[in-house]
């Protein structure tokens, strides 16, 4: 990767909303997650992604989630367990076109019934649309 794609790679990870020394838990990783935008969060937080085996809270949580894995609104609620107050999860599902892409409806549907209001997507990679989903109370927080 060039210089110049890694420091946009970079970029995004920031304006997803991670900041250096947060505690990041990767949750649904599998060999389709897009390597450079995991890369990305690494290099902008400074500290490497946490698995699904970690065992205290974390800052943020990246959720890949395919239209196949099950209950969306359940992985939401599982994902909240595992961060801090006032943290984000940023959940990547695939685009429009590809395998395992969920509709932008169910979504937000799912957020809303795990109790998180969701940014309008963004395209989070090649493959992958990125939403973040904050609680409210995190939200009129930082208003």
């Amino acid at each position: 990767m060039s210089a110049t794609a890694d420091h946009a790679e970079t970029n995004l990870a920031v304006r997803l909303g991670f900041q250096p020394d947060q505690v990041v838990q990767e949750i649904g990783y599998d060999d389709d997650a897009d390597q450079e935008l995991r890369e990305a969060i690494e290099a902008a937080t400074g500290t490497d992604l946490v698995d699904e085996e970690y065992d205290d809270v974390a800052d943020a949580v990246v959720l890949w989630f395919r239209d196949d894995d099950g209950d969306l609104t359940d992985a939401l609620v599982d994902s909240i367990q595992y961060m801090e107050e006032g943290g984000s999860i940023l959940l990547l599902t695939p685009k429009t076109g590809r395998d395992g892409y969920v509709e932008a409806s169910e979504i937000s549907e799912a957020a809303t019934t795990a109790g998180l209001s969701a940014s309008k997507s963004i395209s989070a990679g090649k493959d992958w649309s990125g939403s973040r989903l904050v609680s409210p109370k995190a939200a009129a927080k930082k208003r």
